[in-house]
Parts: structure tokens; C-alpha cells; sequence
């Protein structure tokens, strides 16, 4: 179970008035909230579902399984340690590796998926490999079937136009032929698919077999998902001190017009991928107060397991 609140988990088409996208089947809108406490966004409790699920995606799962006879604080010491911290608060990308560790919390806790690339163990470890989609996951549909999950993440000051236009570039990038071929590449030779009980024998074959690079990516398009993570500041968020009835109103009906927004700009740039209709994407959307206390407080944290 996620231990957040999830205000919106629809299909696109039952969110959007407007007839003329197309297509609109294969698109998803999740909008996932924190609560408060005291008068107060609950930044403790978000710090740890972050810490709580680092290990994931920064640490190998033979490095999870070694370490947790040493126990969680040897884990988290581990994990720190992989994390590429930038101190320059003008660094855009500063704080991005909260929202890589929150998207892969909401797929394992929301999807039930697998990690099977750990990003972050894999960017730090082998960074010309790891570079790509921010997350990798397996979900296991039935003994002989699966879902490939490429994701991406972004930690935002602002969603507007201009924000949502840049991870699109992002989002169509992941899904070249190159870089579809480079994911599954790193799944089937760097992963930790062979160490995860969840997946048969049987099927760990057929994975390792649709992803080979003789294999033609028209195969997996059909099983292949997109989950966009935007973490983001919000003025709503900012101004509210309790969890009630009409806070949740604000965001539903906010995030349902950036959702709009964004596949509506999605469709115009990505409708010439190939196969584009038999992609399926989950534009998963999370309102913070303010985004710097996040990542101070992130990396503060992460200095001290460091030592």
C-alpha cells in the first residue's frame, strides 16, 4: 500500500472534454498527495517514504540482500553514497534523485513492481550504461505474461507550459529505437533479473528473450509503459494547512487541466512514433509546498550517513 492519498486514478479519457486528441486510450492521469499534520504539509512523512525506499534504486539487489545482515543504517550509509548530491542551490537539476527514489516508492508500492535496474546503483556504478530512463520496472501481469516499465522524473519548481514541454522532449527521446534497444540491453545483461523470486524460471526466459536485441522493439511496444512522475511546488499546497474538502477539489480540477495540458502537448509531439498507440502512459502528478526545504533537509541527511 502507497501512504499517500490518491485523488485522481482514472483513465485520460474519462478526464478530458476535449474530442479531438487522439489517441487517448493509452494514457492514465494518477494525481498521489501528502497529508498534513499541525497545521502543516507533512515533510516528515514524505522524507520517509524517500529513505524508506532508497535502497531500491540506489543499491543492487545483491548489495541489499549483503548488507541487511549489517542492518538498515549500513544499508542507508550505502545507498548515500551513490547519490550524486549537488550543492549549488542554481543547479537545476539539484534534488532530482528525490524524485527518481518517489517514483520508484510509488511502482513498487502502487504498481507492485520490480526493480529491476536500480538507476541510481547503476548511474553512479557504470554511467555510461545507466544513462537513459530514470527508472526500470518489471510488473508481473500472470505466470507467463509482464509489463516493461520505462520511467521518468522530474522535480519542478513550476509545471507550466514551458516545464511540461521539456520532459515531452524527454519522454519521445526514451522511446527511439536506440534507446528502447539500450534499456533492454541493460536489462537483460546488467539487471538483477536473475535474483528476484517473484519471476518463474519460465517467464525470466521469456523476458530475457522478448528484450534481445535481435528482437524487433515492435514486439514490446504493446507491454511497454511510461510513467511520468512530476514533483512539483504548488501554490495550493503552499497556502493550505489542513487536509480538507476543498484543498482536494483545487488539486483535483488543477492537475486534471495540467494532465490535459501535457498530453495534449504529448500527442502533437510524439504522435509520429512508431507504434505510438500501443504505448501506455501514466502521468503520475505530486504537488509540494516549496521545493528547497525538500531537498535541503534530502541532502543534509544524506551528508550525515555519509560521514
Amino acid at each position: 500500500m502507497i501512504n499517500f492519498e490518491v485523488l485522481i486514478n482514472d483513465a485520460f479519457s474519462v478526464i478530458t472534454n476535449d474530442l479531438t486528441l487522439n489517441p487517448i486510450d493509452n494514457k492514465r492521469v494518477i494525481s498521489l498527495v501528502n497529508t498534513f499534520e499541525d497545521g502543516y504539509w507533512n515533510y516528515s512523512k514524505f522524507q520517509k517514504f524517500i529513505w524508506n525506499n532508497i535502497k531500491e534504486t540506489a543499491l543492487s539487489y545483491r548489495e541489499r540482500q549483503s548488507l541487511s545482515l549489517e542492518g538498515e543504517d549500513s544499508m542507508l550509509t550505502e545507498a548515500a553514497i551513490n547519490l550524486r548530491l549537488s550543492e549549488n542551490e542554481d543547479d537545476f537539476c539539484r534534488g532530482s534523485e528525490i524524485s527518481e527514489i518517489l517514483l520508484y516508492g510509488i511502482m513498487k508500492n502502487f504498481y507492485k513492481a520490480l526493480p529491476i535496474v536500480p538507476k541510481i546503483f547503476y548511474k553512479q556504478n557504470s554511467q555510461d550504461n545507466a544513462k537513459g530512463a530514470d527508472s526500470v520496472h518489471i510488473v508481473v501481469e500472470s505466470e507467463n505474461e509482464f509489463s516493461l516499465w520505462f520511467g521518468e522524473s522530474k522535480f519542478y519548481k513550476s509545471i507550466e507550459n514551458a516545464r511540461l514541454d521539456t520532459i515531452i522532449d524527454s519522454v519521445k527521446d526514451s522511446l527511439t529505437l536506440r534507446k528502447i534497444k539500450k534499456e533492454n540491453k541493460l536489462i537483460t545483461n546488467l539487471s538483477d533479473i536473475n535474483d528476484f523470486a517473484e519471476i518463474s524460471p519460465e517467464l525470466r526466459s521469456k523476458i530475457i528473450e522478448s528484450l534481445s536485441q535481435e528482437r524487433s522493439v515492435d514486439s514490446i511496444k504493446p507491454i511497454l509503459n511510461i510513467p511520468i512522475l512530476l514533483l512539483h511546488e504548488c501554490s495550493i499546497t503552499s497556502a493550505a494547512t489542513h487536509f480538507t474538502d476543498n484543498y482536494k477539489i483545487e488539486i483535483v480540477n488543477f492537475h486534471k487541466e495540467r494532465a490535459t495540458e501535457y498530453f495534449k502537448r504529448q500527442i502533437n509531439k510524439c504522435n509520429d512514433v512508431d507504434l505510438y498507440s500501443e504505448i501506455k502512459f501514466h502521468i503520475i502528478l505530486f504537488p509540494v509546498p516549496e521545493k528547497k526545504p525538500i531537498v535541503d533537509k534530502f541532502i543534509a541527511k544524506a551528508q550525515i550517513y555519509r560521514g
